[in-house]
């Protein structure tokens, strides 16, 4: 994804810096005149129809109005539309034709980005503020610490068939009482990875050095994802560290806070930078955490060079691995992966641009079928698992699900460590009397057929 800078010569689609300091970019009006001129342009297109929900609910908004036309929808019902953004970015990676340097100028998720950022504005300037749940969601550290002091119980509560607190916690939170909930370690990643595996001399790619950006879900949730990228890196001769100062800010974007976000990422790319400076690529554990890093930060901080520089010098973990692969070749010892794979193509993931490095990530498996599925799972980070959404999540998903449940491989497996969960639900719902996959991380299944114990 190109900078306006980068894009001023040529025809490649890019994005414009985020003006979220303007006054105007507050302004609930303008805001709206923006979502009349850009609804418009999309009714005449709709090329984005099968994408997330928004635009079916736009469209159908449209066909429902008297005339027929998007002057006389409602202002009041463009928020339905913005809800069911999960910013995937999929409709301006993959669908519009109309993205800078078009004339046109769409970039449809940061529109809803805005809509949202002016909507939080004016929340906070009410006397009467109230709770508000997805913002409770979306503090992930504070969630995660609280969580592992408590795993059994926290875990056994938020298990989607207590049928006694998950009602509770459905009014408390609003999260769906059906919804598959990330778990809590009793330990984090960093707790875990104190120890640091033998790194392997005689591998073509030893000399290399990678900080590992743990991420609040690796780092409180499923500390193996790490594990096993540390234990597939020292085997390929790879020295690692890993550095968690906080979590990336994608739970607050997708609220609208963007100078929470900004915050975040001054302080993670400060953290960072001395390891960049000593030589260490920075690995990012999760696709929607490399996509902050590499694309939503230089465009909220784009005068800040430790964001720059952090941009400049973070990969995708299997972007990671497959460029090794690559460029020195693997250590050896990978085994096929009996009953073969079903890989979801995380959202995040493709929008960063880079192709499907997961599928080349498994490919590198000998002896091992892989399928895949480039479809949402209609996840989209919190929003598939809140209330008002869930059912709606699984619609979006179904698609993908058929095709998995099609499949009939033994693992299926997601980039993103929540659509992973939620697409086995989706499976659930359409398998019928079939037997159901195991749900794993393309990282743990590459440190599978390593025999790495993962």
């Amino acid at each position: 994804m190109s900078t306006p800078h980068e894009a001023s010569d040529d025809f490649r689609p890019f994005r414009h810096e985020l003006a979220w300091r303007d006054v105007d970019f507050y302004d609930i009006q303008k805001v709206e005149a923006e979502m009349r001129r850009v609804f418009d342009i999309c009714h005449g297109c709709r090329r984005c129809f099968n994408l997330c929900d928004s635009f079916p609910r736009l469209f159908d908004l449209i066909d429902a109005a008297p005339t027929g036309e998007l002057d006389s929808v409602a202002v009041e019902d463009y928020k339905a539309v913005v809800d069911a953004c999960t910013l995937c970015d999929m409709c301006f990676m993959t669908k519009c034709p109309y993205v800078p340097p078009h004339e046109f100028e769409l970039d449809f998720p940061h529109l809803m980005l805005r809509y949202r950022a002016a909507e939080l504005k004016l929340e906070r300037m009410r006397p009467d503020r109230h709770y508000e749940p997805a913002a409770e969601l979306a503090k992930t550290d504070r969630n995660g610490r609280l969580g592992g002091l408590a795993a059994p119980l926290a875990n056994w509560a938020s298990s989607r068939h207590n049928h006694f607190t998950r009602p509770i916690l459905e009014f408390v939170a609003g999260v769906a009482r059906g919804a598959e909930l990330p778990k809590f370690g009793i330990q984090t990643f960093r707790q875990k990875a104190l120890d640091a595996p033998p790194i392997n001399r005689t591998a073509p790619a030893f000399g290399r050095k990678a900080v590992l950006y743990a991420t609040c879900f690796v780092e409180y949730n499923n500390p193996g994802i790490g594990l096993a990228t540390r234990a597939i890196l020292a085997h390929n001769g790879v020295e690692t560290e890993i550095c968690y100062p906080g979590c990336c800010g994608m739970p607050q974007l997708e609220q609208g806070d963007i100078a929470d976000v900004a915050a975040r990422a001054k302080d993670v790319a400060s953290a960072l930078k001395p390891f960049i400076n000593s030589g260490y690529r920075v690995v990012a554990l999760v696709p929607s955490c490399a996509l902050m890093l590499k694309f939503e930060w230089p465009l909220i901080l784009p005068h800040d060079p430790a964001v720059a520089l952090l941009s400049r010098h973070t990969s995708d973990v299997s972007e990671y691995i497959v460029d090794i692969a690559r460029h020195e070749g693997l250590a050896p010892g990978l085994e096929p992966l009996e009953g073969g794979v079903t890989l979801h193509i995380a959202c995040h993931a493709r929008a960063q641009n880079m192709g499907q490095k997961a599928a080349e990530l498994l490919n590198l498996v000998p002896d091992t079928r892989i399928e895949v599925i480039e479809r949402c799972s209609g996840h989209g980070g919190s929003w598939g698992m809140r209330k008002e959404f869930f059912e709606v999540a699984l619609k979006v998903g179904t698609p993908a699900a058929r095709q998995a449940v099609e499949n009939a491989t033994a693992f299926v497996a997601s980039e993103c460590p929540l659509a992973g969960p939620h697409l086995v639900q989706g499976i659930e719902r359409v398998a019928a009397d079939k037997p159901l996959p195991v749900q794993a991380h393309p990282i743990e299944l590459f440190a599978r057929a390593y025999g790495l114990g993962y």
